[in-house]
């Protein structure tokens, strides 16, 4: 029996709400990784995207409310799966060193994970009609895309090579 296909603005409001439920966790999972940093560096950039993403959780508010809708997350497997991965990965390791490139890859999954996410939401929107929802989650794409960027720069730096 075939299922009819959900119209763009449900598929919208879907990945919206996973997105939402996906910036929660987050912003519960990055003081623990901040935490367990014995790099200065890579713990100012945990911290600074903590704040970056109370900001995201914001614009998303703002973005059901311009869809006349209540925030509101739906449970994303996804985001689920990789946090758990990146927990497993903290635990794997003693050497510090080791486990803070673990953790910035671990990080950057979560960074591809929002920016295909996020990239996707503004072209819908933009679609739909509401450029004011495409002009937030930009904003927050641009973010997401400088957070990966940080983490590389960690990365190709002094911190795999200490991890090495």
């Amino acid at each position: 029996m075939a299922t009819t296909p959900k119209p763009l603005d449900e598929m919208f409001h879907d990945m919206l709400k996973d997105v939402y439920y996906a910036e929660k966790q987050i912003l519960k999972a990055l003081p623990k990784m901040a935490k367990k940093t014995d790099s200065d560096k890579l713990c100012a950039a945990f911290n600074e995207h903590l704040k970056e993403t109370e900001g995201q959780v914001e614009r998303l508010e703002q973005v059901f409310e311009i869809f006349g809708e209540k925030a509101k997350g739906e449970t994303c497997p996804a985001i689920e799966g990789i946090i758990k991965e990146g927990e497993e990965g903290i635990k794997d390791s003693d050497d510090p060193d080791v486990r803070d490139a673990a953790m910035i890859a671990d990080a950057q999954a979560v960074e591809h994970y929002e920016i295909t996410r996020y990239g996707t939401l503004v072209a819908w929107a933009k679609q739909l009609g509401k450029n004011d929802a495409a002009k937030l989650l930009q904003e927050t794409l641009d973010q997401e895309y400088n957070a990966d960027r940080l983490l590389s720069k960690l990365a190709e730096g002094q911190l795999n090579k200490e991890a090495a």
